[in-house]
């Protein structure tokens, strides 16, 4: 085989990566990864909101969702008119996901047009053939309605991805409790944005240790709910100190790390990163995670890192609470109030939110007394 022949071979080997960005939360991380630069990746907007949707101008297509149901005004932040205006676009949306070997969908769950539109394409990717794997983050534990739509869109997902990345918004206070609102909201979208442009580059790009699409597909093919976790260090032990922060600090609330079917592991460290940290955090996690079926990792040298490392590691097969219906007390931690925002302000507010919380529990929790109350009597 000649040279010219190989690259060739190289180019058509290459996978095919599509990132959907869905609703506006999802166009937002779209956008953030566009102005990153994805590499050899396509990058596609879909909304039913066609005033926030034309600001995408960073994207190589946009799909306005619906547009004789919804006539570019949203959906109202109902899910079913989402899912609905999804499938008017259907023949464009398989259209534009031929020939995809990877697809990202990214969404903020909880609203319309997002948490609506998402099981649309994931069926349509599963279609295609691709290797979907949905990113997604899910409200507040206060916001209770919303948590539910979340739910129920998930459990809609699991049909046709393959892994479903999912960040809890509530444990967003472990890494970003002191940022103002909108700062600590814009890392949930930083977090979504990075995994996927990350997971991109290493498995199309050269690195120092290569993952490639084969590997990728070995961890997250019927990978099912998966959680990531994110941990940096310096100094001494420091590839030590991320990876146990990476490991045991996951955006997700899940029960128990260990039994997780897939682990993969990315590090990024200074050109100083050496072989001997590299072996370590391969150790660590194998001390982590016992029992897990497999382990896959990447690392990359970045310059810019040098004197620290990064880790970022993805544990997917987890069982998770949230979405097993199970209710597990944690001991809640102290609310951390941004200094500039005075405390007059922020304790009304706080105990109203309360207050609705108290609410709803206390509605949700009359509804599964009238159920179990009608499935008793049919019995």
């Amino acid at each position: 085989m000649t040279r010219e022949e190989l690259l060739e071979k190289v180019k058509t080997a290459r996978p095919s990566v599509t990132v959907v960005g869905l609703g506006g939360a999802g166009c937002n991380i779209a956008t953030w990864i566009a102005e990153k630069k994805l590499a050899g990746g396509k990058i596609i907007a879909a909304n039913t909101d066609a005033p926030h949707l034309s600001t995408m101008t960073r994207a190589d297509k946009i799909i306005l969702l619906g547009e004789k149901l919804c006539k570019g005004h949203g959906c109202g932040g109902f899910p079913e008119r989402g899912a609905e205006a999804a499938r008017e676009n259907l023949d464009e949306i398989r259209e534009e996901l031929k020939g995809s070997n990877l697809m990202f969908l990214v969404a903020g769950l909880g609203g319309g047009s997002g948490t609506g539109a998402i099981p649309v394409f994931a069926e349509a990717g599963r279609e295609a053939g691709a290797l979907t794997i949905a990113c997604v983050t899910i409200p507040f534990t206060i916001e209770m309605i919303r948590r539910e739509k979340a739910r129920n869109a998930i459990k809609e997902l699991a049909e046709n991805c393959d892994s479903i990345i999912v960040i809890d918004n509530s444990k967003l206070r472990e890494v970003a409790g002191n940022l103002p609102l909108k700062e600590a909201l814009a890392v949930a979208n930083a977090l979504v944005g990075s995994f996927v442009k990350n997971l991109t580059d290493t498995i199309t790009q050269p690195s120092l240790v290569n993952l490639d699409y084969a590997d990728l597909r070995a961890v997250m093919e019927r990978g099912g709910i998966s959680a990531i976790g994110i941990g940096e260090g310096n100094g001494e032990n420091r590839i030590e100190k991320s990876v146990s922060q990476a490991l045991s600090t996951p955006l997700l609330d899940i029960t128990d790390i260990s039994t997780a079917y897939g682990v993969m592991i990315h590090i990024v460290g200074g050109e100083d990163m050496t072989l001997d940290e590299v072996a370590i955090a391969g150790e660590q996690i194998m001390q982590k995670v016992p029992y897990t079926k497999r382990v896959i990792w990447g690392a990359k040298v970045d310059p810019a890192l040098t004197g620290s490392v990064r880790v970022m590691s993805v544990l997917t097969g987890v069982t998770c609470p949230f979405l097993s219906g199970e209710i597990k007390e944690t001991a809640k931690a102290p609310v951390q109030v941004p200094k500039e925002i005075p405390v007059e302000i922020i304790k009304p507010i706080r105990e109203a939110m309360e207050h609705m919380a108290k609410a709803q529990e206390v509605s949700y929790l009359n509804e599964k007394i009238h159920k179990a109350a009608v499935l008793s009597k049919e019995k």
